[in-house]
């Protein structure tokens, strides 16, 4: 990673799938910071349907046309990997109220960790307000249509993991 002479921001997450409501927040993101670091991590209190690496080969497939976009996958302490690629700028997505709490609580400890954190909250676009990883998946799982929800990479992935048509 060579992160040295750009002003980085990153995109943490498990990413489990990839929904087009994270893709929302990455092109927002891309429009924002000349270089944009999509980091993806296991989660230890979620039960993952997908490899990480196959989430990383999702993220990469379906953000190819973002020039200005890098995705990686890290374990460990975020603020540990913001040291890593010299970044201190967090990027997270708001959906609703409820998210607000969340996130200003994980703000506040990555700040605690390092004091040179910063984390940036967007909005994503009203169409993806009411969309997780977890209802795509859902969703899915009952033979339910994910079109318009998540990209057509990860929807036909999802068909073949689930074996049912949506």
């Amino acid at each position: 990673m060579n992160t040295k002479n750009t002003v980085a921001a990153v995109y943490p997450g498990s990413f489990d799938p990839p929904t087009n409501g994270h893709l929302d927040i990455i092109t927002r993101a891309s429009g924002l910071f000349p270089k944009i670091i999509v980091a993806v991590t296991e989660n230890q209190n979620k039960k993952h349907l997908f490899s990480l690496q196959e989430r990383v080969s999702l993220l990469k497939e379906a953000s190819e046309n973002l020039k200005n976009v890098e995705i990686v996958s890290f374990s460990g302490l975020l603020a540990h990997f913001l040291e890593r690629v010299n970044s201190f700028t967090v990027i997270r997505g708001l959906r609703a109220l409820s998210d607000f709490e969340y996130e200003f609580q994980m703000a506040l400890m990555n700040r605690k960790l390092n004091k040179k954190i910063e984390t940036v909250l967007l909005m994503p676009d009203q169409a993806y307000a009411f969309l997780s990883s977890s209802m795509v998946k859902e969703i899915a799982s009952l033979g339910g249509s994910t079109s318009g929800l998540a990209p057509k990479c990860v929807e036909k992935r999802l068909k073949e993991i689930l074996k049912c048509t949506i």
